[in-house]
């Protein structure tokens, strides 16, 4: 038996741009998803068609490129699901790509691949909703989880449009989207006409929680139903990906009062709210102010990333008022932030890092930015964080997560304070990895800080803040412990650490004394001859 959809495509787009194409493909049918694969180097091209099986995975190769225009041109024309996009490539590069693309209305998905581990080309193509970032040489299970998670947000997509298309909207369902989007003049319908005659109203949203897969799911809609409520006191609709119900008049804003009272007070896990999120706007008395109680409840729901552990309701007297908030997050925010939280995690001050972290979610609270910047902004901060930290150890001691890694776990967290939490993990773990048994005394904690910071602009009062002390206390239990000042050991770490540098011939004096951490060649001449007993030139001519 042979089956025949019927389909209304948008002429006005290319045809692969319409969505519906990416669920049926050209003649109506479930088929093969499609890879597209653009690098300038034909050996890595050829081994991305090797290293996986394509066609256990669902795909076929529809094409490949060596340069990112003709790259371009062919998505253009060839719509594939997923491309491999590499970063640098002759023609235009692979963000440049993207970006034409996506702004052209592309919807395939990407990975981008890159010779170079340097967050700054995933946060620009994190802007674009790129969710992964491999570094060559390519990992073969990384390639694969990427495949497999993009495969899984195609098949979430083909089943919500799968859906939509048998659930059609009632005729009254569509008069309240055009109510929304103020398409339709009320003054020229009555309420009675509509079907929607009531003394008040007021909009109600939902979404699911994302509990865990062993909770029953629910639909608000339906629980409404179940807590005895008359179908003629509500109205579900959906607009703009939001689930909504308009509640009609006194019967069904008080049944929504007491469904909440209700379910709040049940507790938390197993109950219905346990699966579902609730944002409900302001009552208002005319079907011409029904979009103003939906854009509180759309306004809620974007505001849901912010909310506390556990929280499942919001209601429109929780929206901030953002007239004197931040536009957008500052950079220099997240250059204090990794300066002062890569100090306290080497120096083992886990009270100050968790201080760290719930000022930037409270800056962050207050900045009336989109969630993505947000993220980005989270992004940048722990990249920067990670990059610092392994410059200053050695990169195989410290367990952080691949950059991929860390920014799918960003991009994934539905709320801010899962983020911050995953930022309390992974430094917990750090901090441990750095700590040493041996180390018992903060003597020895502030020696392994310097040895891993001599470089940078040390100061006794700046270390005996990190470490929780009076700095003219820590001099003299330094000096006691270690037998010379704290000057004296810092100037004698980077004069040893010169002298290696030295005789290892790479570099010019004044760049050595750059790296060990002296402003002034002067100084560091004067420093060295005061320790080796001769210049830094003459060192290194008698030991070459």
């Amino acid at each position: 038996m042979e089956f025949y959809v019927s389909l209304s495509f948008d002429h006005t787009l290319p045809l692969c741009y319409n969505p519906l194409y990416h669920i049926f493909g050209k003649v109506g049918r479930a088929r093969m998803r499609t890879l597209y694969i653009a690098d300038d180097e034909k050996a890595i091209r050829d081994g991305i068609k090797l290293i996986v099986d394509w066609k256990s995975l669902g795909f076929e190769i529809v094409g490949e490129a060596g340069n990112g225009t003709d790259a371009g041109a062919d998505i253009a024309s060839l719509c594939p699901d997923l491309v491999l996009m590499d970063i640098r490539m002759p023609g235009k590069g692979g963000i440049d790509v993207i970006k034409e693309l996506t702004e052209n209305g592309f919807e395939g998905h990407f990975i981008i691949l890159s010779g170079y581990s340097d967050f700054k080309y995933a946060q620009a193509a994190m802007k674009y909703n790129v969710r992964h970032y491999l570094t060559k040489p390519i990992d073969e299970d990384e390639l694969v989880q990427a495949v497999n998670e993009i495969n899984a947000l195609l098949d979430d997509k083909a089943d919500a449009a799968s859906r939509e298309q048998f659930l059609k909207s009632k005729s009254k369902k569509e008069i309240l989207q055009d109510i929304l989007e103020h398409d339709i003049d009320l003054k020229h319908f009555s309420p009675e006409k509509l079907g929607l005659s009531a003394e008040k109203y007021q909009i109600v949203g939902y979404e699911d929680f994302n509990t865990s897969e062993d909770t029953a799911p629910y639909r608000f809609s339906d629980l409404f139903n179940a807590a005895g409520s008359r179908l003629d006191v509500f109205i579900h609709f959906s607009h703009k990906g939001h689930d909504l119900l308009l509640l009609l008049g006194d019967a069904g804003i008080s049944r929504f009062e007491k469904f909440l009272s209700h379910y709040e007070s049940v507790p938390e896990k197993g109950s219905p709210l346990d699966s579902i999120f609730v944002a409900y706007g302001e009552i208002v008395s005319s079907l011409s102010d029904i979009p103003d109680s939906y854009k509180q409840v759309e306004a809620l729901l974007k505001r849901r990333f912010f909310c506390v552990q556990g929280q499942h309701v919001l209601g429109y007297k929780d929206l901030p008022a953002f007239e004197n908030c931040i536009e957008k997050p500052e950079n220099s925010r997240i250059d204090a932030y990794t300066r002062e939280i890569t100090d306290y995690v080497q120096t083992f001050n886990r009270r100050k890092v968790a201080e760290v972290l719930s000022n930037a979610e409270d800056y962050l609270y207050h900045v009336n930015a989109g969630i993505s910047e947000v993220k980005l902004f989270l992004a940048d901060l722990f990249l920067r964080i990670k990059d610092t930290l392994t410059h200053r150890y050695s990169p195989t001691k410290l367990p952080f997560d691949s950059n991929s890694e860390i920014i799918a776990k960003i991009n994934a967290g539905k709320y801010l304070y899962e983020i911050i939490l995953y930022f309390t993990h992974s430094f917990e773990t750090i901090m441990n990895s750095l700590g040493n048994s041996s180390r018992d005394s903060v003597i020895d904690d502030i020696l392994y800080y310097i040895d891993h910071n001599y470089n940078t602009n040390l100061k006794l009062e700046t270390i005996a803040v990190l470490f929780g002390y009076n700095s003219s206390y820590l001099g003299k239990i330094f000096t006691k412990n270690v037998g010379e000042s704290f000057n004296t050991y810092v100037d004698r770490v980077r004069v040893e650490h010169a002298i290696k540098m030295l005789t290892e011939g790479k570099l010019k004096v004044y760049e050595i004394a750059e790296k060990v951490g002296y402003n002034n060649v002067d100084y560091f001449h004067k420093k060295f001859k005061k320790y080796v007993g001769s210049s830094p030139a003459e060192y290194r001519s008698e030991n070459i």
